[in-house]
């Protein structure tokens, strides 16, 4: 029994003895839940604080959004209708520089020009103007028995040319208008900016630069004197050059209703007494004067202009006058009639490329101006919008004194020319064109020029 009691009052003792030895895990064990539960509900915490910051953020931006789609949307409001028909590329002016509201335009066109030339009495000189498209006064005049050798071809894209303007309209109605034009043309010489050898590199030519205000312009373009108007649709540069007027030089010119008056840059060609020489006087010490009355319509256009020009050199001084008249008449929607007559006194630097003199020194030194005229007509007609096609015939004269220029000058020149164009696209041309050309000294010998000129155009 007493064996019994004693083993009773052990079990007790070992039961508090195991209890106070288990406790502290159960307790480290319930401490080191709680604080991994405690880590989690923290992290549960920050994860949700962090989704209602992004929240917030999304929210602000998209009231912000919300506000510039409003204010474009007031802005764009604000400004005035597009106008009707194509609309601009950009609404704003690439004219940083320039006045406000100021408007840009950009264009010219892209043309290769191939051409086959046989002429009879020698070779125009390679890499010359006359290679590159007709000019009179380079069609060679030898003796009776010259050759002109095999015919000779020539390739060239020097007459692409480019063009900027700008036009801008002031608060109180007053027009500006700066514009440029240049091609690759390079003064008619190749020699001035490389050659064929490799990488044909042409020089940049200017043509025309002008600002206009309003009824005034005052720069480099078309002489008041010319009617560009006028020109035929040709594949050659000009076409029927020997009997057009065709300059461009600096002017001021002020134009009102059909009228137009202008001082321009002057210059006298002169032929020296009996030598056949020619060369250009700069001495001159008034403008070329021009006046020019025009007229037009659906019919067409006619118009009359008038040339008076000082000649000078060194001490000599000389006077000469001139007058042109052309215009085109339409024969209906698909024909059309352009027509030029020019004659005057003097009137040499201004006809078909200066194919004549202006003046002739005499024995003594003094100068006279010599008599010119020339005129050609053209018809064009439209077979679709796709093809047309064009006939011309040109000519000029010159009434020289062979006592004071010698037999070796030119005394006359024509040419005919027939081309047919092809658009397969609108802006994209196609021609080629049949031209006979004669150039005839006062001596009676004769040139004679054959050529097939074709070309590839893209306006732009």
């Amino acid at each position: 029994m007493t064996t019994r009691f004693a083993t009773m009052a052990r079990r007790p003792l070992a039961t508090a003895l195991f209890v106070a030895c288990i406790a502290p895990g159960l307790a480290f064990a319930q401490t080191a839940k709680e604080k991994a539960l405690e880590a989690r509900v923290a992290e549960l915490e920050r994860q949700v604080q962090l989704l209602l910051s992004a929240q917030q953020q999304q929210q602000t931006q998209i009231s912000s959004t919300q506000e510039q789609v409003t204010q474009v949307q007031a802005a764009q409001a604000a400004k005035p209708a597009l106008p009707a028909g194509k609309q601009p590329i950009q609404g704003t002016t690439i004219m940083t520089a320039a006045n406000p509201g100021t408007t840009f335009s950009y264009g010219g066109f892209i043309k290769m020009d191939a051409m086959v030339t046989d002429t009879s009495d020698g070779r125009i000189a390679d890499g010359s103007s006359g290679r590159l498209f007709y000019v009179p006064s380079t069609i060679p005049v030898a003796g009776a028995n010259a050759d002109g050798g095999d015919p000779y071809a020539d390739f060239h894209a020097q007459f692409s040319r480019f063009w900027l303007s700008a036009d801008h309209v002031t608060d109180n109605g007053d027009k500006f208008k700066g514009f440029i034009e240049a091609d690759f043309f390079g003064g008619g010489s190749n020699a001035l900016a490389g050659n064929e050898t490799a990488t044909n590199t042409y020089a940049v030519t200017l043509r025309h630069a002008y600002v206009t205000w309003n009824n005034w312009l005052a720069g480099q373009t078309w002489s008041n004197f010319m009617d560009a108007g006028a020109l035929p649709d040709a594949v050659d540069f000009v076409g029927p050059t020997d009997g057009t007027i065709f300059v461009r030089q600096a002017q001021l010119r002020y134009t009102k209703g059909p009228w137009s008056f202008s001082i321009e840059n002057p210059q006298t060609t002169v032929t020296p007494y009996l030598t056949g020489a020619r060369f250009n006087s700069g001495d001159n010490a008034a403008p070329d004067f021009t006046a020019r009355w025009l007229t037009k319509g659906d019919w067409g256009h006619f118009t009359v202009a008038a040339l008076l020009r000082q000649f000078k050199v060194a001490d000599e001084t000389d006077t000469g006058a001139a007058l042109s008249v052309s215009g085109k008449f339409n024969l209906g929607k698909n024909d059309d009639i352009r027509y030029a007559v020019n004659a005057g006194q003097g009137i040499g630097r201004y006809l078909a490329f200066g194919v004549g003199s202006d003046v002739v020194t005499e024995a003594d030194g003094d100068i006279s101006a010599l008599d010119g005229y020339g005129g050609f007509v053209a018809w064009r007609h439209v077979f679709s919008p796709k093809v047309r096609t064009n006939l011309m015939y040109s000519a000029s004269h010159f009434d020289n004194d062979v006592s004071l220029t010698g037999w070796g000058v030119t005394e006359r020149t024509q040419s005919m020319h027939a081309n047919v164009i092809y658009s397969p696209f609108p802006k994209l041309d196609i021609g080629a064109e049949l031209i006979f050309g004669q150039r005839s000294l006062e001596d009676d010998r004769e040139g004679d020029l054959k050529r097939l000129h074709t070309h590839v155009k893209f306006s732009f």
